[in-house]
């Protein structure tokens, strides 16, 4: 019997359809998603029960349930849909911030600090995308891979995978953080009357990556990582007695 969601990370795994109504609410479902539900409802200004009536029926939604897929396919997601994007809009955002701070700053003092912010976001998050694409994705694939074949997964350099699955999370906390400061900095990407046509795009390009984001890190925080520990685990306890008894000459 499946239970009943009691956080907001939690609705948003066991509900997929909900991230589109969560993130028109403006409701964090990845780095404060431990909030219970009642808790972030009332602070977005609505009640648990709205919260639930907006979201779309099943099958009315293209959102795919990543919980019942395997890790592998869930990897490639990531470094192909959202990965690539990233990298691809940083490098847009850092150059529109420039300019339009040399535009537009002497009227807008905010826009030095929105631009110091949206450097200090791709600082950020370019080495990180690497450290997962080179170190954590592909040994998660190796734990798979063991748990298909009934093996134990190799000893990585690091220990266990929640090692820097614990480092990767606070990497989005800061990244989350960087999102909520742009936020509140621009009074929610709020246009001056002026607004040049980069300025729209600027604004425009953070909101869009402040969304994508969100479903990344949600992805990566709330369904790959307890994943990969889950299985780490299991297959390294149900591994090591094989291993000892094949040591001891037995079959």
């Amino acid at each position: 019997m499946q239970t009943q969601p009691n956080t907001i990370a939690e609705l948003a795994v066991a509900m997929p359809r909900a991230i589109g109504t969560l993130d028109k609410l403006g409701i964090d479902y990845c780095c404060n998603g431990a909030r219970s539900i009642a808790e972030a409802c009332n602070h977005a200004g609505i009640t648990a029960e709205e919260l639930l009536a907006m979201i779309p029926a099943v099958g009315t939604s293209t959102e795919v349930d990543w919980t019942a897929e395997p890790m592998s396919a869930l990897i490639k997601f990531i470094v192909h849909t959202h990965h690539e994007y990233t990298r691809t809009t940083l490098a847009t955002l850092q150059h529109l911030a420039t300019k339009v701070r040399e535009r537009h700053g002497p009227n807008h003092s905010e826009l030095s600090e929105v631009e110091r912010l949206v450097h200090q976001l791709a600082a950020d998050l370019l080495p990180h995308m690497l450290k997962e694409e080179q170190v954590l994705f592909p040994y998660i694939a190796n734990v798979e891979e063991a748990a298909m074949l009934a093996k134990e997964p190799p000893m990585p350099f690091f220990g266990t995978a929640r090692n820097p699955i614990r480092a990767m999370m606070m990497e989005h906390e800061a990244a989350g953080e960087i999102l909520v400061q742009l936020r509140a900095l621009t009074a929610s990407y709020t246009l001056p009357p002026e607004a040049c046509t980069s300025f729209h795009a600027l604004y425009a390009n953070l909101q869009e990556i402040e969304t994508d984001l969100h479903r990344h890190i949600h992805l990566e925080n709330n369904i790959l990582f307890p994943h990969a520990i889950e299985t780490e685990e299991a297959t390294r306890t149900s591994a090591i007695p094989a291993f000892a008894d094949n040591c001891c000459g037995h079959k």
